[in-house]
């Protein structure tokens, strides 16, 4: 029954996700630059200063800091008591979600040239999941952070670094034991989450914002901002929506048979699930929308750049 929203001076706020009512709100002096996640005990978010940090989700109180090795650009993942982070120095750090205490950390090497930000890690069973700026895909046990499996999805071609340049910043997502990751340059693809077995790959595709699902369809924004779906079973595309062309599309997000996405306008474009025309956009705010809309109970919410959280619905 809350949302919780932080921005880049530290600034929290827990509100009431019916009303907007404000619930509480802390000044952190932290800078924020990952996060929100939430779980029933905290809510714990990734600093640009290189630290993990946990708030008590009834008030606001700092309950831990802890140091991790570089900045935290993608939201942090809680499960089973074990809070996971990605740095951009590579490292992906398991803290344990009471204390801070580090639990295990697990290092790879960053290419030399990638696009800035990193893909927040996902849970799956006893598997930390998640994409790299090499373009593979990796699980390591939430345990220990022992390696298990890697998927080789987004290809490097070509001879120079430039050329070369393939990364996996879009947040991978899980449909029945079936993972969903898309690379900037380097496609779509669909893996295992059991053993990393690849069951279909698409390389025409190049995003870096994120996928949405329904009960068969992929939905996704690439990196022109055109908007496709695409079947889950083969990867082949459906239907493509070209006129929201250059405007910086948010992922998109599969609402009631409609697909919504934010731009760099402030505008929520409003797009049929079954072929992808227009059926509206609403103006909620003057700055842009970066993060991805979240849906719950049938009310799709937006926070913009600016500060402004909406909650909006069809009627």
């Amino acid at each position: 029954g809350k949302i919780f929203t932080a921005d880049r001076d530290g600034f929290v706020q827990c509100r009431d996700i019916s009303s907007g009512r404000l619930i509480w709100e802390a000044e952190t002096e932290i800078h924020f630059s990952g996060g929100p996640s939430i779980s029933e005990h905290s809510v714990v978010l990734g600093s640009s200063d290189a630290e993990v940090v946990a708030l008590n989700p009834e008030n606001g109180e700092i309950i831990w800091k802890s140091a991790v090795p570089s900045e935290v650009l993608s939201i942090p993942v809680i499960g089973k008591d074990i809070v996971v982070a990605r740095t951009t120095d590579g490292s992906v750090i398991a803290l344990n979600e009471k204390n801070g205490g580090k639990l295990w950390r697990y290092e790879y090497s960053v290419p030399p040239l990638s696009i800035r930000g990193t893909s927040s890690p996902i849970i799956v069973e006893d598997n930390v999941i998640d994409g790299y700026d090499n373009g593979k895909l990796m699980a390591l046990r939430l345990a220990d952070g022992k390696f298990v499996w890697e998927a080789g999805i987004a290809l490097p071609k070509g001879r120079s670094e430039v050329e070369r340049l393939v990364d996996l910043d879009a947040d991978p997502i899980e449909v029945g034991g079936v993972i969903f990751i898309s690379g900037y340059r380097g496609g779509i693809g669909a893996i295992s989450a059991l053993d990393g077995d690849i069951l279909w790959r698409n390389e025409e595709i190049s995003s870096y914002s994120g996928l949405s699902f329904d009960h068969r369809n992929l939905y996704l924004a690439d990196s022109e901002s055109t908007v496709l779906q695409l079947d889950q079973r083969t990867g082949r595309s459906l239907w493509t929506q070209k006129d929201l062309h250059q405007r910086k599309l948010t992922a998109p997000v599969y609402y009631s048979n409609y697909v919504v996405v934010g731009d760099y306008q402030g505008y929520v474009h409003w797009l049929s699930a079954d072929d992808g025309r227009q059926l509206g956009r609403t103006q909620v705010a003057d700055a842009a929308i970066e993060a991805r809309p979240i849906v719950v109970d049938n009310t799709v919410y937006i926070y913009a750049k600016d500060g402004t959280l909406a909650a909006l619905k069809i009627r």
